[in-house]
């Protein structure tokens, strides 16, 4: 299998490349965590000046018509410089949703929004009793003439705090744990009954929980009503698979770090580069990278038209193959810096925060591990 990038490939990342280098350097990285959204508008919009929020969505809806692969390249990228901006919120998971199940009047009305950095979107999902199944859904929506009714709780929307518009999953008939009666509802932000609680997380990151109580939502923003689940296990795992992209970046990132500090700190009058245990230590975290590395590439192109079955096992893999790299390129890299590895100061310390943060998203890896193991392995029990 040949695994060179296209010649657009190659400039998609040198031009992404060379964005971040200009305008993501650590201290700015902190300046735009401290702002008030937890990240930078005036670079949302440079992404959507170059394209990079339109890069998912379908050529028929204003987009450029990019893979799983392309999104692959931004995400490692974006891992690299431990990007702040909705891009999963809002491209990836809002956007996904909208491709999947809205009808093309709305997706004219706001996909050429999102794509121009006008509007943002966040997917509510997740509640208290759910942990990572997606189709434990408590909140309910019931049709009321021309309006569905919302009432329920959603808890760690991502950048729900400051979304224009959020899509918010409800059930409209069966139990709680079916996986029939799920359906999604486009809400605006300022709609009556709704209440946001917002938070920041440990990787500098935003998320918030919501109350909704009596939520009116007119008919045309009801979407996949009774049958959304599909759509959404689709977008979660290709939003997974983006997820492991931007765990290799992170890690890839740290672990040169790590090295460039062993070349120039000095203990025990010796550089710590010149001791053979700290030698190999950084030679298993590039191993562990490199191993995560071939795992998001696996669910990146499994993601690409496969079966539903297949794509969700590959996904699985990657996702325990990155929480366990992850653990241990984010715990050697502090702990090769000593004391000052857990300070605000040190750049490892955040990279390791936001490999946690990617742990935790959608299945840790012991959630993975148990679904690839009812599923029969990456083979399948069917085969």
């Amino acid at each position: 299998m040949d695994f060179d990038l296209t010649e657009d490939q190659q400039l998609l990342t040198q031009a992404l490349e060379r964005l971040l280098a200009d305008h993501y350097d650590f201290e700015q990285r902190k300046s735009y965590a401290a702002s008030a959204p937890g990240f930078s508008r005036e670079q949302w919009l440079r992404y959507a000046e170059m394209g990079l929020l339109g890069l998912p969505f379908a050529e028929a809806d204003g987009g450029l018509g990019g893979g799983p692969i392309e999104t692959m390249l931004v995400m490692e990228t974006f891992g690299r410089s431990l990007v702040l901006e909705p891009f999963l919120a809002t491209v990836l998971l809002g956007g996904g949703l909208l491709q999947e199940c809205a009808g093309a009047g709305l997706r004219t009305a706001l996909i050429p929004r999102i794509i121009a950095g006008e509007r943002l979107l966040a997917f509510a999902h997740a509640e208290m009793q759910s942990r990572y199944d997606l189709n434990d859904v408590a909140t309910r929506a019931r049709r009321d003439g021309d309006h569905w009714i919302i009432d329920g709780h959603k808890r760690h929307v991502l950048h729900g705090d400051c979304a224009d518009q959020l899509l918010v999953s409800a059930r409209v008939a069966g139990e709680r744990r079916e996986r029939d009666g799920i359906g999604l509802f486009l809400i605006d932000a300022g709609s009556a009954g709704l209440e946001r609680r917002g938070y920041r997380l440990q990787d500098r990151t935003h998320a918030a929980s919501l109350e909704l109580k009596g939520v009116a939502v007119p008919a045309e923003a009801a979407l996949c009503v009774g049958s959304a689940l599909p759509a959404i296990e689709r977008v979660v795992d290709r939003a997974l698979a983006a997820l492991c992209a931007e765990a290799v970046g992170a890690m890839s990132r740290a672990g040169e770090i790590t090295v460039e500090y062993l070349k120039v700190r000095k203990q025990f009058g010796a550089l710590l580069g010149s001791f053979q245990a700290l030698q190999h230590r950084a030679v298993d975290m590039l191993v562990f990278t490199e191993q995560a590395r071939s795992m998001a590439m696996y669910a990146a192109m499994m993601c690409q038209d496969t079966d539903a079955g297949e794509r969700s096992r590959a996904v699985s893999a990657a996702k325990v193959q990155i929480g366990k790299s992850g653990k241990f390129v984010g715990e050697n890299s502090v702990q090769l810096h000593g004391g000052i590895g857990v300070t605000e100061e040190c750049q490892v310390g955040h990279y390791y925060r936001r490999l946690t943060m990617i742990e935790l998203l959608f299945g840790d890896r012991h959630f993975h591990l148990s679904a690839l193991a009812r599923a029969g392995g990456l083979i399948g029990a069917e085969a």
